[in-house]
């Protein structure tokens, strides 16, 4: 059975049950002082409590997706989307190693069936929800993304115009089920789009780990994950040879909560000729080694400068401030951010420009986050260009 699906989650729920109910029924006959009675008794409750916990850690995980199979959870997921031969999925994609069905390939659906208020009806009328995979030409990486396409991508009035691009990435583990079910980014966008205050933009949904279950940090691991890579140029690479999306920097941002919003800040600020803006709903200002990541900055003499190119605060401080626009948004209670938040927005100069979303309260959590996320992709809306071209009918 798989990781998430139903019938694993009841199953288990019902071994809970039915050890807790076994425990009560038995425990009198364990009742004595012998040794096989008082392993009776330690045996039910390791049953039981192992079977309540399994029951739970499931119904969590199949509702917030940190795990999406049983190979990610065991950690043999690293390597094995390495390899251009182990891509293509037989039967669907062509073979394996075959990329003639090009860098973005339809995938499963992903959980995508089980996001609530996706648009229902004509997509050049309420857009659509596609699941697909990207697949990295110099990352060597395959990550499961949706992407959200406005009505106006299939209107014939805008059949040869690109669109602006907000590439929304999740916190860790997260993935794109969360901003779509929790964070809620397609619906809020088409509603957006559909009130006038969001220029008809594609929407990527996305994890920031190309390697789960370790935490990547959107950062080139040295001897590594090539993460930094996969954003910076194989994600725009696939999507402009898939979709009528910009290919100027201008039309490019990046939108993220948790590390999502890290990511986020990180690639705009280190790659300006990629992403010219962006959305950062509680993030940190600087990429540290933790057990989720791992050794991201390798060893040597060049390991300090790897850290400190990945702090923000240094890089504002000691490095010319790039041409970008970004917006971070924060609490002044409930969050722990805050006093970061305020030394970064302090410390940015021109050319760089800096807007910020302060609530007077909020938390960590996705509450907060979709209380932030409207402004936000208004903010995303008024720094990206649209229409950014005319195609030549390609696309």
């Amino acid at each position: 059975m798989e990781l998430t699906s139903r019938s694993l989650l009841y199953t288990v729920i019902a071994v809970a049950v039915l050890s807790v109910g076994l425990t009560v029924w038995l425990w009198p006959r364990f009742a004595g002082r012998t040794i096989p009675a008082v392993l009776g008794r330690l045996g039910s409750i390791a049953v039981t409590q192992v079977a309540i916990v399994t029951s739970f850690a499931l119904a969590v995980n199949a509702n917030f997706q940190f795990y999406g199979t049983w190979d990610e959870l065991l950690g043999n997921d690293d390597t094995a989307p390495a390899a251009l031969s182990k891509w293509g999925e037989p039967g669907e994609d062509g073979k394996p190693g075959d990329l003639s069905g090009g860098l973005v390939q339809p995938a499963g659906p992903e959980k995508l069936d089980k996001v609530h208020g996706l648009p229902k009806g004509p997509p050049d009328r309420v857009g659509k929800v596609e699941s697909v995979r990207i697949l990295g030409r110099r990352s060597q990486r395959a990550t499961p993304a949706y992407v959200y396409l406005p009505p106006q991508y299939f209107q014939r009035q805008y059949d040869r115009q690109r669109f602006p691009v907000i590439v929304a990435i999740s916190g860790y583990p997260g993935g794109s089920f969360l901003l779509a079910q929790h964070l809620r980014v397609p619906q809020t966008a088409g509603k957006l789009i559909g009130e006038g205050k969001l220029p008809p933009s594609v929407i990527v949904m996305i994890r920031p780990t190309i390697a789960p279950p370790r935490d990547t940090q959107c950062v080139d691991v040295p001897g590594g994950p090539q993460a930094e890579t996969f954003f910076q140029k194989d994600l725009p690479e696939a999507l402009k040879g898939h979709y009528r999306v910009g290919h100027d920097p201008s039309a490019w941002g990046a939108l993220g909560y948790s590390s999502g919003g890290s990511c986020a800040l990180q690639l705009t600020m280190r790659h300006p000729d990629t992403y010219t803006a962006a959305a950062a709903l509680s993030p940190d200002y600087r990429v540290t080694n933790d057990p989720t990541t791992g050794n991201l900055f390798g060893s040597g003499e060049s390991r300090l400068r790897r850290m400190r190119e990945h702090d923000l605060l240094w890089r504002l401080k000691h490095l010319p401030a790039p041409q970008v626009s970004v917006l971070v948004a924060t609490s002044r209670e409930g969050e722990k951010n805050y006093p970061q938040a305020r030394e970064f927005l302090d410390a940015v100069k021109p050319p760089m420009r800096a807007e910020s979303i302060v609530l007077d309260r909020g938390s960590h959590n996705f509450r907060t986050w979709r209380r932030e996320l409207p402004a936000s992709l208004e903010w995303m809306g008024r720094q990206l260009t649209f229409p950014e071209d005319v195609t030549d009918g390609d696309g």
